[in-house]
């Protein structure tokens, strides 16, 4: 009834005035000049009057709004004209309002969107350009070096090559975590999801960059002691790599004679969370939020200086949200660092 109300308001309103106004002058007509009519017929004219007013109007009014919006779907090319029904369209201003209205706000969303692409877009393509500028600038400048002369000095040329060398693994780098980012946002690498120990890799992780914590005197090791497997669901060569960026983070940035203590435990029924924490310097609240960004650096000159491509923790969220799990930061500026990951709990039969 409702429904009823709102879309033929106007058409009953107009049709109520406009037999009242012909009843009036039938009635006026009556009194002076058609007495023998009868108060039925009069009653029975005013219906009719009704009736007919109501659906003339009624037609009428829907025919002046359709092919106004009719008009307006031809104005917009993004509307397809076919989408709009007649039956569709009626007295109902308030209905049609609030579609006019839905229909700006979604493109207002949709520019926004857009917008802020573009501005993704062009702050991207600033940082590769800069990322790529400092190694390739070094390479060259180590090169025509070497040729103006300097190759024939043992001591400079080994030296300048082993750090030309340096730097063409840094473009290698980038370029690799580059095309790795890019199969992950298009789901061009699929996951291999098995079943494996997840103690065992993460302690494969802590051998392999053994030597690289020594010489910043930092530890790496458990929360405890596991006296038996935990198995967990995953990509084991992806997973491997979201430890390794991590770890290495942790070596990087935390406090020599500090340590890396990665802990696995139950975050629910069904999933596992691995948590690594170090208790080096630790990050400001303002950079947290876009921690995971491509190319973000905290500190721009020590990052650099600390080597990699600035697109690590971007390729471990991108890793982790392919796995369908989450990743978080949580961070004291001056008391260290903790990262933290969710898996999907696995059971050996």
């Amino acid at each position: 009834m409702k429904k009823i109300k709102k879309t033929y308001n106007y058409a009953i309103r107009s049709a109520l005035y406009l037999s009242v106004l012909s009843i009036l002058i039938a009635s006026l007509s009556y009194l002076f000049f058609f007495k023998s009519l009868g108060i039925i017929t009069l009653i029975v004219f005013g219906v009719f009057i009704f009736i007919v007013s109501f659906f003339v109007i009624q037609y009428r009014a829907e025919h002046f709004i359709y092919q106004r919006v009719k008009k307006l779907y031809d104005d917009i090319s993004i509307l397809d004209v076919n989408d709009l029904k007649r039956d569709n369209v009626t007295t109902d201003i308030e209905g049609l309002t609030k579609s006019v209205q839905e229909y700006v706000q979604d493109r207002k969303e949709e520019i926004a969107d857009l917008t802020e692409r573009d501005s993704f877009r062009r702050d991207f393509l600033g940082n590769v350009a800069h990322e790529l500028k400092t190694p390739l600038f070094t390479v060259q400048g180590y090169l025509l070096t070497l040729i103006e002369g300097a190759v024939n000095d043992k001591e400079i040329r080994d030296k300048y090559l082993e750090r030309a060398n340096k730097g063409v693994e840094r473009l290698t780098a980038i370029v690799k975590d580059l095309d790795m980012i890019t199969k992950l946002e298009t789901d061009g690498m699929k996951m291999n999801m098995v079943s494996f120990n997840i103690l065992e890799l993460i302690q494969n992780v802590f051998d392999l960059f053994e030597m690289k914590a020594k010489k910043r005197n930092i530890r790496l090791q458990f929360d405890q002691l596991y006296e038996y497997p935990i198995y967990v669901k995953g990509d084991i060569e992806r997973i491997e790599q979201v430890l390794i960026n991590l770890v290495v983070n942790s070596i990087k940035y935390g406090k020599v004679g500090g340590f890396t203590t990665v802990s696995v435990k139950s975050y629910n029924q069904d999933k596992l969370i691995i948590r690594v924490v170090d208790n080096g310097e630790g990050i400001k609240q303002e950079h947290i939020p876009r921690l995971f960004e491509r190319f973000y650096r905290v500190d721009q000159s020590r990052s650099r200086e600390q080597g990699g491509s600035g697109l690590g923790l971007s390729i471990v969220k991108h890793i982790i949200e392919a796995h369908n799990e989450t990743i978080s930061l949580k961070s004291t500026f001056g008391t260290g660092s903790e990262f933290s990951f969710t898996l999907e709990k696995s059971i050996l039969l």
